[in-house]
């Protein structure tokens, strides 16, 4: 295993664009790397070699050519050389995994919070931290992922859930722990993992959309995700879409937040079934064919359907991806979701395939530990 304090490219330039490429879609083999890159044969030999004699690339088998050409030998990273820390930030705890290389999540814990002050956060993380060092991980670096606007330097400027403004969230943490430390919006974390290892890898253009405490959209064009200084306010969740539906928090009708959000829709099933239930008991009661759940529930699945087909009629993505606490509400209401996004579609429009994210209730934390890679392999 190399060393944590060893460069992880021996060579910048065009040397890196090699390893970020078989971080990214390998195992590939020396002719692929140079058809996607544009090198010549011989140039991706100069490139990889010393890749290969640091360690960084290794070869991982052969792969038949047509015909009766050579073989072609397939190279990879070492996926275990380095491990990464990836957070999320909630009003109740905090929830951590370790990664290796590729975000593979090898080691997962989460911690309470019992104060919402600064440095007793940052204490928690610290605990978390330590929690994974003792068994056995050294991290290369940690990433946190935060519901709100997040700054340079990882001062978050604002985090409702926290009643937090201007925080210096990154440099407290990294000064407790001794672990570089970048910080940044968690919708922005989780679409970046979606395009550097999710299921949206190598699209070219495809947008992200999360459901949970609220709604999320992350768009990503020509391979890289489209931020700006609103990124983490949550615009998208005060999209109309039911001019007689529920009040949201900021005196919204039928808006996305109103709708799709799981407090949203375990307010209006409690409120029909005369008791309190929480999101996943509303959604159990709608798959058990409760009429007043069913309503409730395959209205929410309708609305996300018509929030789908907005985002693909205005940014005509090739594929959206759903992920978040709440994504269950696509599995059961898929009907109603469909029936949505086909109403608000021209009948002559590209079929925009709908997929799940495959991480569960990890993915918010693997995109925390993605930012992270992506600062240690891009060499910022």
């Amino acid at each position: 295993m190399q060393a944590e304090g060893s460069v992880w490219v021996p060579e910048r330039g065009t040397a890196q664009a090699v390893a970020l490429e078989v971080l990214r879609h390998g195992p590939l083999a020396r002719s692929d790397i140079a058809r996607r890159l544009g090198l010549s044969p011989g140039s991706l030999t100069r490139l990889a070699a010393p890749l290969i004699e640091s360690g960084l690339l290794v070869e991982v088998g052969e792969r038949a050519q047509p015909g009766a050409g050579r073989p072609s030998r397939l190279l990879d990273v070492r996926a275990d050389s380095r491990h990464f820390i990836g957070m999320k930030l909630t009003a109740t705890g905090v929830a951590g995994v370790v990664t290796d290389l590729r975000a593979s999540v090898v080691a997962e814990a989460g911690i309470a919070l019992d104060s919402a002050r600064p440095d007793r956060v940052v204490d928690r993380i610290g605990e978390l931290v330590r929690s994974f060092v003792d068994l056995g991980y050294e991290p290369t670096m940690l990433g946190i992922g935060v519901g709100g606007l997040v700054g340079s330097g990882g001062v978050v400027l604002s985090a409702p859930f926290l009643g937090w403004e201007q925080v210096p969230l990154g440099p407290l943490v990294q000064q407790a722990t001794g672990v570089r430390t970048i910080v940044d919006n968690d919708l922005v974390a989780v679409t970046e993992c979606e395009n550097w290892f999710g299921t949206a890898s190598g699209v070219d253009r495809f947008a992200v959309v999360t459901l949970g405490a609220g709604v999320g959209y992350g768009l990503v064009v020509h391979g890289r995700t489209v931020v700006n200084e609103d990124s983490g306010i949550g615009l998208v969740g005060h999209w109309p879409l039911d001019p007689l539906g529920p009040l949201c928090p900021a005196g919204h009708r039928g808006c996305a937040h109103a709708l799709l959000t799981d407090t949203g829709i375990a307010g209006e099933v409690s409120s029909a079934l005369g008791r309190t239930v929480t999101f996943d008991e509303a959604l159990d009661a709608a798959q058990a064919d409760d009429p007043a759940a069913r309503r409730v529930v395959t209205d929410a699945g309708r609305g996300l359907g018509r929030l789908l087909a907005a985002v693909a009629n205005l940014t005509v993505p090739q594929l959206i991806v759903i992920g978040g606490e709440g994504s269950r509400l696509a599995v059961v209401a898929e009907a109603a979701v469909q029936e949505g996004f086909h109403a608000d579609r021209d009948p002559r429009a590209h079929d925009v395939p709908l997929t799940m994210m495959s991480g569960g209730g990890l993915d918010w934390c693997r995109g925390a530990a993605v930012l992270a890679i992506q600062e240690f392999a891009q060499g910022a």
